[in-house]
């Protein structure tokens, strides 16, 4: 089988408080942490995939081994279609990662870059956003219908940060059609909007990412 690329999303609900300074007990003084679940074991996701626990404990453990332990578990702001990490966008680096039952845990370091900045920004106003797996890989159709396995050949690229929901059919959907809603679902993509154009021109000049 050949390897394709696979990317896999999930909610991101950041635990405790998101201030500067929570950074510190993970030996960065004022720096910004976020923490919650970033992939989930042997569970059937929105695009019909499974990954055995055995495979991704292994892939886990080569991470925290090659990135984590060596300080570069870089990841990007939104998915791009590549292997490779690419280090113009880079928003985070990933500082631990544990187990709880079947969900991966971590805790990651929002970094002082353009996309980083946006980044934080986007988790100070409210925004929800998602956590993305990226990695190379095969998959075997199983009995199920519409599911596949993730096999042996899997490799962890990185995980990124992505606007987009894991949860199948969990986009948002007006119950009435009227100005109001469609006046605060403007509102939400205009603070978006804004966030990103202060960071991106705050010395005037405007930058592309």
């Amino acid at each position: 089988m050949s390897k394709q690329l696979i990317v896999e999303y999930m909610p991101f609900n950041p635990i405790g408080s998101l201030t500067e300074s929570n950074g510190a007990a993970y030996g960065i003084p004022g720096g910004f942490v976020v923490q919650g679940v970033l992939q989930r074991a042997g569970a059937k996701n929105q695009n019909g995939r499974v990954y055995p626990k055995h495979i991704l404990e292994r892939e886990c453990q080569r991470y925290q081994q090659e990135y984590i332990g060596q300080n570069r578990a870089l990841g990007e702001l939104d998915h791009p279609e590549s292997s490779v990490v690419n280090l113009n966008n880079v928003s985070h680096n990933v500082l631990k990662i544990w187990w709880n039952n079947d969900d991966l845990h971590g805790a990651v370091q929002i970094l002082d870059t353009p996309s980083g900045k946006i980044l934080k920004e986007l988790f100070k106003a409210g925004i929800t956003l998602g956590i993305s797996s990226r990695g190379l890989g095969s998959v075997k159709e199983l009995r199920n219908e519409g599911t596949v396995e993730v096999q042996e050949d899997f490799e962890l690229i990185c995980w990124d940060f992505v606007s987009n929901p894991s949860t199948q059919g969990a986009f948002m959907r007006p119950s009435h059609m009227n100005e109001s809603i469609n006046k605060n679902v403007n509102n939400k993509y205009n603070k978006v909007n804004n966030i990103i154009t202060t960071i991106l021109c705050d010395d005037g000049k405007c930058r592309m990412i």
